[in-house]
């Protein structure tokens, strides 16, 4: 039988150098306002140049490419071992969503390190990944390692928008950098989560639904406040938008919601009847399932359907004035297998005096979990915390994957950090107060080194 990568020996894991440099790699990077606000307004060059400038320090020649002035991205090559072994995508963001310092504990920008806790804007999302990532191939440069797989390493820009001038510019403009690539990694998967019976579930992102975000538009008779109008367009645009944003999305449960709901229920000793023989058979048992659940259940609610939540609404310029145009914007999501039914749906909720189109529209994703690949993130994650219970999920979002996608590249989730009871690492993202505790940027650069070394 032929040796599995798994069963050779592994080197030491990094020493003490890689793991201070983890934490001031992350401090440092929050430190950098990569503040991307939409529609091109944001500027990742100085912290590309600081990624790139201590991927050089270590051997590693990193190549800045800016897709517009200010917007730059950061791809690296590393040699592995085997030549024949598909190469490995490592893939982090380097811009933040925007943050108010007026509802800050600390300024979200400050990367301050207090209490063995280092705070700020992209500390979970993802600026620890980024930093985790570099200290780990600087590890190996100083010792000498390669990895065994050929490791391509992307730092990209515009992530927290449309990816446009990110992933999606090196996928369309540059695919030649990622030849050889047949899987990726980065962020939202393999944290720590505690179930209310104290098991230490650690979740490996591999699916995404798919991204619909939805411009709708209705027109109508522009006229005088006070008189009678049957094609008033904010009306018509109103109740649309009420019917999308009310409507139940039945179950739809793809390969890896499936996976992840057997999973957690064989932990939680619970029955699970997935293959009911009706939609509505399924549908109780699912939701009763879920309830069962109890907390384990925010791993998977979000991912059993399609959903659609309307989030702006523009009309109108004065309050006695019946405008002509009124358009709104819904954020949808589609699970995979559900994009038929998602654009049915909205085209009979929106009837024949609403338009809609796709403003911004990427497909769903999964990934198999009983790959090699799959098997190894478990095997770092269960080296490390013998008392892990690794499963599969679905992310409720999306991340760039979803553009690497487009070259065959197949994307997982893992972006490993061991956290402590009570930290709710979900909250976190987009939320107040973002940190992320220095044992666990440890704890991932130990697992990344096993695993990508692997």
């Amino acid at each position: 039988m032929a040796e599995s990568t798994l069963d050779r020996p592994a080197a030491p894991p990094p020493g003490q150098q890689a793991l201070d440099e983890v934490v001031r790699f992350t401090s440092d990077l929050i430190r950098i306002d990569t503040t991307n606000r939409g529609g091109g307004d944001c500027v990742e060059r100085p912290a590309a140049e600081y990624v790139a400038e201590r991927l050089a320090d270590a051997g590693i020649e990193p190549r800045v490419l800016e897709s517009a002035p200010g917007r730059a991205n950061v791809v690296a090559r590393i040699e592995g071992t085997e030549p024949s072994a598909g190469a490995l995508l490592v893939h982090g963001h380097l811009d933040v969503v925007p943050a108010e310092p007026d509802d800050w504990s600390v300024h979200p920008f400050s990367g301050e390190v207090r209490d063995d806790v280092v705070w700020g804007r992209g500390a979970i999302d993802m600026k620890d990944m980024d930093a985790m990532v570099l200290a780990t191939v600087r590890a190996w440069a100083r010792e000498g390692r390669r990895p065994r797989r050929e490791i391509v390493l992307a730092f990209t820009a515009d992530e927290e928008d449309s990816a446009a001038y990110g992933s999606g510019f090196l996928a369309d403009r540059h695919a030649d950098l990622f030849d050889g690539c047949v899987e990726g990694i980065s962020e939202s998967g393999a944290f720590t989560f505690h179930t209310a019976t104290g098991l230490r579930l650690y979740p490996v992102a591999a699916g995404e639904r798919g991204t619909a975000w939805l411009k709708l538009t209705a027109k109508g008779r522009a006229g005088h406040g006070s008189k009678v109008n049957r094609e008033n367009a904010v009306s018509a645009l109103a109740s649309a938008v009420s019917r999308i944003g009310e409507h139940h999305w039945p179950i739809r449960l793809s390969t890896t919601v499936r996976a992840a709901l057997a999973e957690l229920a064989a932990l939680h000793h619970l029955d699970a009847d997935l293959d009911a023989a009706t939609p509505a058979a399924l549908e109780r048992a699912v939701e009763t399932l879920l309830e069962e659940l109890g907390p384990s259940a925010a791993l998977v609610e979000a991912t059993v359907r399609n959903s659609s939540n309307p989030t702006m609404f523009s009309a109108g310029y004065k309050l006695n004035v019946i405008p002509g145009e009124a358009t709104a914007y819904v954020d949808g999501r589609m699970v995979p297998g559900g994009e038929e039914e998602f654009t049915e749906t909205l085209d009979r909720h929106t009837g024949p005096r609403v338009d809609w189109e796709f403003h911004h529209r990427e497909r769903p994703l999964e990934a198999p979990v009983d790959s090699p690949t799959y098997a190894a993130m478990r095997e770092a994650l269960e080296h490390f915390d013998p008392g892990a219970h690794v499963v599969p999920y679905c992310m409720s979002g999306g991340t760039d994957a979803k553009q690497f996608g487009r070259l065959g590249i197949t994307g997982y989730g893992f972006s490993p950090l061991k956290l402590p009871p009570g930290f709710d690492y979900q909250a976190l993202f987009h939320g107040v107060d973002e940190r992320v505790p220095v044992e666990a940027l440890h704890f991932g650069v130990r697992v990344l080194d096993r695993f990508m070394s692997r």
